[in-house]
């Protein structure tokens, strides 16, 4: 399986890697041979090589058409990226708040179809996982190998740790000396002053400690506009009529006036809108047939 995967052309690595990292696809965990797997469904896939960010990507398969986007997927299925598997029944759920994994079975036909389902048997990259499983190990030796140090290197962490705790205090010092301000403020000259009122706003450090000071004023609610529609516009006692209301009079003045003068006409046009309603009916109905099938 990973000799499959090494033998793939870049064009189908560079779909897979999208699909896997950047697609954003929903993907639901299952069991497969005892192990826990990811699994799509086939339609996610072919929306995602349809959606903008696939068509930016460059040395990729061109995809403009579903029956495109499926046989390019279908094409990828011998390299064992992903497998088709039939989804088992869902097994009674252990714990309340984890969700039970259904069992999932790799089908001997593999065919690609919008309804499957697809369990990914590739991971992507794992460099950056390795990277930060080593920067980790690393960081828990020196800790522990602290006593080992050398005495400049022990003396720089201690006021290192002095200033950031300095700093701590001092940002505590800051709060509660706002905080009593407000508070007399509020009482005096209300409706109160904030010192620092950007303080614990999510800006920069510069931008925290500017205005130093402001009134506690909620900021203005924003007024909604309602736009009006041409042709919706209340006509107030008095006023003229609008154009678009004389213009529906002149439609209706002239229907009166045709059906006046042929009745044969009016028959059928009564005959086709009754034909209308069964006519959409018998598609819905065939939709739906399709639908369930």
């Amino acid at each position: 399986m990973q000799d499959r995967q090494k033998n793939a052309p870049p064009e189908a690595r560079n779909v897979v890697n999208f699909l896997r990292n950047k697609a954003g696809m929903k993907t639901r965990p299952g069991i497969v041979n005892g192990q826990r797997a990811d699994y799509f469904k086939g339609s996610a896939a072919i929306k995602a090589v349809l959606s903008p960010e696939y068509a930016k990507l460059k040395n990729v398969p061109a995809v403009a058409s579903e029956e495109e986007a499926e046989r390019m997927l279908h094409g990828l299925l011998p390299y064992a990226f992903y497998l088709k598997v039939e989804r088992g029944a869902v097994p009674a759920a252990k714990d309340k708040d984890q969700a039970a994994r259904r069992p999932l079975q790799v089908v001997q036909m593999q065919m690609f179809d919008r309804e499957g389902y697809f369990v990914w048997l590739f991971e992507g990259s794992q460099l950056l996982q390795k990277l930060a499983g080593l920067g980790l190990i690393a960081v828990l030796l020196a800790a522990v190998m602290f006593p080992l140090w050398p005495m400049f290197l022990r003396r720089g962490v201690y006021y290192l740790s002095l200033g950031v705790l300095g700093l701590f205090g001092l940002l505590m010092v800051i709060a509660v000396i706002r905080l009593i301000f407000w508070v007399i403020t509020i009482v005096v000259a209300p409706p109160g002053i904030w010192i620092f009122p950007n303080l614990f706003a999510d800006v920069g450090v510069v931008e925290s400690f500017i205005p130093l000071w402001a009134w506690d004023v909620p900021p203005p609610k924003k007024k909604l506009k309602r736009t009006k529609k041409k042709g919706k516009k209340a006509v107030v006692d008095g006023d003229a009529p609008q154009p678009d209301e004389t213009a529906d009079a002149d439609v209706e003045t002239a229907t009166a006036t045709s059906t006046a003068v042929d009745p044969a006409v009016t028959t059928k046009a009564a005959n086709a809108e009754d034909a209308a309603p069964a006519a959409d009916a018998e598609v819905a109905a065939s939709a739906a047939y399709d639908d369930i099938n």
